[in-house]
């Protein structure tokens, strides 16, 4: 068995991850844009930073824009660990052991986002305590309003396991720089990583920092959505017998 510069197996019936390359990258182009829509959503109906009362209440009068939001910034994170696990199939053959680090910190972080109840900018479980907080009797809300102002809290703390996606982002483009895919993609995102690390961790003491990030960590997906694509199209697929059809080259 060997592998090709484009990070595919080609012994003769063996299947290659030209599906797989094809679906991340779609999927990484797809996370951008969820998040945009989002933030269109935030921009809207933008829901209280603080106050667990308040927040309730504004749930309670705007709760499909605020499930819509909350689910928007949910889940694109599946899309994201699927591009992790893309990327290190493509760039195993460089550098195996920093391609499956820089993979295991990045999906893992992304799928860790799923099971965390908080995404900065609200909870689902907030949706919950205000339809509780609403039926409740006035001198009954205190306490729903104390569990919201819980993950009020959560929200407005720095996440390690958001410095950790970052570190995943540096560690992978590492080896991005050395072939495969596009180097100018992977020097985008060391710098990506590099300067997400310094923001996720001073997140509200310096925020100017963190939405450069975002801006970059949004340029960094779509492109390497792009160069999965170009990948997945350049990669060999299987024939009905078993071999493997080389994809015609373009002039």
């Amino acid at each position: 068995m060997t592998v090709n510069a484009s990070g595919t197996l080609s012994e003769a019936g063996m299947p290659t991850w030209r599906s797989l390359y094809l679906v991340a990258g779609i999927g990484s182009i797809a996370f951008v844009l969820l998040l945009i829509g989002a933030l269109v959503v935030d921009f809207v109906a933008p829901p209280p930073v603080d106050g667990g009362a308040e927040t309730l209440e504004f749930i309670a009068a705007n709760k499909v824009p605020y499930v819509l939001e909350q689910v928007l910034w949910i889940l694109p994170n599946v899309l994201a660990v699927l591009v992790f696990v893309a990327l290190f199939i493509a760039l195993k053959p460089i550098n195996k052991s920093f391609a499956l680090v820089g993979a295991l910190l990045g999906a893992l972080s992304w799928a860790t986002f799923l099971a965390i109840p908080v995404t900065s900018r609200g909870s689902l479980t907030l949706v919950y305590l205000s339809d509780q907080y609403m039926a409740a009797a006035v001198a009954e809300r205190d306490r729903f309003a104390i569990a919201a102002e819980a993950i009020v809290a959560e929200n407005n703390t720095p996440a390690i396991v958001a410095v950790l996606s970052a570190a995943g982002i540096l560690l992978i483009s590492v080896v991005m720089t050395r072939g495969v895919m596009p180097r100018a993609i992977g020097w985008l995102g060391v710098v990506t990583g590099a300067l997400g690390m310094l923001s996720e961790a001073l997140r509200y003491a310096a925020p100017f920092f963190y939405w450069g990030y975002g801006i970059l960590l949004w340029g960094w997906f779509i492109s390497v959505g792009v160069a999965l694509i170009l990948l997945g199209r350049r990669t060999p697929r299987v024939s009905a017998d078993g071999g493997l059809m080389v994809p015609p080259t373009t002039n």
